[in-house]
C-alpha cells in the first residue's frame, strides 16, 4: 500500500448507500481500503480508538472521514465539530457527503471547517463517480505529516 492508499473512513447510516460506496468502490478499482461506521457515537468512538477500536494495527487512523449529517445517536454536525475542537484530530480532512440540501447544514458545515460538502447525487452511476471523483481529489491533494 503506497502512501496514498490511506484509509477513508465513512460514517453513514443508510444501507442502501452503503452498499452502492462499496459498488462504487469496486467499479473503479479504489485502492483505498474503506471502513465504514453507522452513527456519529461509532464514528467517534473509531476516531478515538475506543471499544472495540483500541486495535490499531487492526484499526488505522483514517486520511479522509465522509461524514453524513442525518446519522442516530449523533448527527455528522455534532462529529464535525467533536472533531475540529480535537488538537489531534482537527486537521482530518471532512467531506459532509449528505442528502441534505438544507442552507442552514452547509453554513454550519462550513463554518465547522468541513474540507466539502457534497450532496448525494440521484442514481447509482452518479453517486458512483461521485465517490470516484472524491477519491481521485484526494489522492493528487498532498496532506502535511501528521
Amino acid at each position: 500500500m503506497d502512501e496514498k492508499d490511506f484509509l477513508i473512513l465513512m460514517a453513514e447510516d443508510n444501507e442502501h448507500d452503503i452498499i452502492a460506496t462499496k459498488r462504487a468502490w469496486t467499479k473503479y478499482k479504489i485502492s483505498n481500503p474503506l471502513f465504514i461506521v453507522n452513527d456519529g457515537e461509532e464514528c467517534l468512538d473509531y476516531l478515538y480508538q475506543r471499544g472495540k477500536y483500541n486495535d490499531l494495527d487492526q484499526f488505522k487512523t483514517p486520511g479522509v472521514l465522509l461524514l453524513d449529517i442525518n446519522m442516530p445517536k449523533l448527527d455528522g454536525i455534532a462529529v464535525l465539530k467533536t472533531v475540529r475542537n480535537d488538537e489531534k484530530l482537527k486537521r482530518l480532512p471532512v467531506i459532509m457527503l449528505t442528502t441534505s440540501k438544507a442552507d442552514e447544514d452547509k453554513i454550519k458545515s462550513y463554518e465547522l471547517y468541513a474540507n466539502a460538502y457534497i450532496v448525494k447525487p440521484v442514481g447509482f452511476d452518479n453517486f458512483a463517480l461521485a465517490v470516484n471523483n472524491i477519491n481521485i481529489f484526494w489522492k493528487m491533494v498532498e496532506l502535511p505529516v501528521k
